[in-house]
């Protein structure tokens, strides 16, 4: 393809990734009014979110190995159909069990865009070339997960809109995308005889699944240290184990093993796997200190969140352009990680009174850092990793930075729980609690307020105090990463002159 082919085929790849990246947090803000508007229960509020998260994550592994498999034009074009199916009916959900069942859709959908654009971006850009595409598309997956808060509030908040269309407004940007996409990308269709290993796929979606929805329920529904815990969490190490046991025997895996004696790909799914933390955790908990302890609307509070929108649009798109024109990557992945670690340090210093400036420099500075970690690190296994394994090297690196970010705010969220439970204790006595919910700041008299924003406040930068040596562990990933010459070879060539004959012609 030309560069202007490439160009073209791109548009439609980035609107498909914007608006499925988009869903997964564009309902934060709209949350309570679609669970009032519906009658659901509080379970229900954070099951419209975890129920997405949980089918895009364990669906991953899949999609990638198929696009080792099968045409990857058909594959992402059928991922972009069942998400705008699921956001459609989503928009129109009558009730709760409709719309918990659509967003289940959707998330499969979202889960093939997210393992199979990179795919596709490899197929048609060599990795010497790939830096500058890469930058961009990890600054629209940036500016998609951090704006769709801001979006929602400000849809919500729109009297003529609503909040269904957090969910009809990808309907027509994805129909757009599968028509650009039909008429763009044209990639060779490589034909292997064989079979999908299902039995492996099935325990790997379990197995990940129980792991997930324990992450979502501990803290909340029952302790940490519970019985439920251990079942969960034995339940789902269990059919983990089974998984990998089928997969070592399996003719053609879904994960193939033996990617893991890469060096390269094992440190950068550590790496995204940190790098999901910080990133998710940064957006949800930075939202909810805007809102109590700073005491801002949802819309003000997604406004805010602009600087570290900023921050992962610039640092992408640059350090891809700089790859590019060098061909040196690894100095981005040890200064990324450092300045996510030193951002997360700067956050854990906030409270109730810190001004706009600062904390507009703090979250600039965690975008940044994560701006020139989280494509890159993907760039960097893709270059490392056999042609006829990309699928898989990058579908399991995403389903890393998805695992580390569902558990990891799961996890962050507990923290931030107890730490409120006791601040409240330690300034009110043992008979003050909130029952487990949030308080709505907009009814409380003025010396309970204050109380509250400053419990808030403490705990929320005593959380990133928290993450802080999480993301640390990144940095040491990275440094032991090998830096190997970035391949002029387009995966689709790679691929070629791996196995011999010739692709045969789309």
């Amino acid at each position: 393809m030309s560069h202007a082919e490439v160009i073209q085929a791109l548009s439609g790849l980035m609107l498909g990734v914007f608006v499925t990246i988009l869903a997964s947090t564009i309902v934060s803000n709209a949350l309570p009014r679609i669970i009032a508007d519906l009658g659901g229960s509080q379970s229900v509020y954070t099951w419209v979110i975890t129920a997405e998260l949980l089918a895009m994550t364990a669906t991953v592994p899949l999609w990638g190995k198929m696009a080792d498999l099968h045409s990857k034009k058909l594959l992402i074009q059928l991922a972009l159909v069942l998400f705008a199916s699921g956001s459609l009916i989503a928009g129109l959900a009558p009730d709760v069990t409709v719309l918990l069942a659509s967003r289940i859709v959707q998330g499969i959908g979202a889960g093939g865009m997210g393992a199979l654009a990179m795919v596709v971006m490899a197929a048609m850009i060599p990795p010497r070339e790939l830096g500058r595409y890469s930058g961009v598309f990890g600054a629209v997956f940036g500016v998609a997960t951090i704006a769709g808060p801001l979006i929602g509030g400000v849809l919500v908040d729109t009297s003529w809109l609503g909040w269904r269309w957090c969910f009809l407004i990808g309907v027509p940007f994805t129909l757009a995308a599968i028509a650009l996409l039909q008429k763009t990308l044209h990639l060779p269709v490589v034909r292997r005889e064989v079979t999908i290993d299902w039995l492996g796929a099935l325990l790997i979606m379990s197995g990940v699944c129980t792991l997930l929805i324990w992450s979502s329920l501990a803290g909340h529904h029952f302790a940490w240290g519970s019985w439920q815990t251990a079942v969960f969490v034995c339940g789902g190490v269990l059919l983990l184990a089974l998984a990998l046991r089928v997969e070592s025997r399996a003719a053609d895996p879904i994960v193939p093993l033996g990617i893991f004696r890469n060096r390269t790909l094992s440190l950068a799914v550590v790496a995204s796997t940190l790098v999901g933390v910080a990133m998710f955790g940064g957006t949800v908990f930075l939202s909810q200190y805007f809102q109590i302890s700073l005491g801002k609307s949802p819309t003000v509070a997604g406004l805010m969140s602009l600087p570290m929108v900023f921050g992962v649009l610039v640092s992408s798109t640059v350090s891809g352009q700089l790859i590019t024109r060098f061909g040196r990557w690894k100095a981005y992945l040890v200064a990324g990680s450092v300045v996510m670690t030193g951002s997360l340090l700067l956050l854990s210093t906030i409270d109730a009174d810190t001004g706009m400036v600062r904390l507009a420099a703090c979250m600039a500075l965690l975008g940044i850092g994560v701006g020139m970690l989280m494509q890159n690190l993907i760039l960097a296994a893709q270059n490392d990793v056999p042609a006829a394994d990309l699928g898989a090297a990058t579908s399991t690196l995403t389903f890393a930075r998805s695992m580390g970010g569902a558990i990891g705010v799961s996890a962050l969220g507990a923290v931030l729980a107890e730490r409120v439970t006791s601040l409240f204790t330690e300034r009110l006595g043992p008979a003050a609690t909130t029952g487990g919910t949030v308080p709505d700041v907009s009814v409380l008299p003025p010396e309970l307020l204050a109380v509250v924003k400053d419990v808030y406040g403490t705990a929320t930068a005593d959380l990133f105090l928290v993450a802080a040596p999480i993301a640390f562990l990144a940095v040491l990933a990275v440094l032991f990463i090998r830096e190997k010459p970035l391949s002029t070879l387009t995966g689709d060539e790679r691929r070629a002159r791996e196995a011999g004959p010739a692709p045969e012609s789309a």
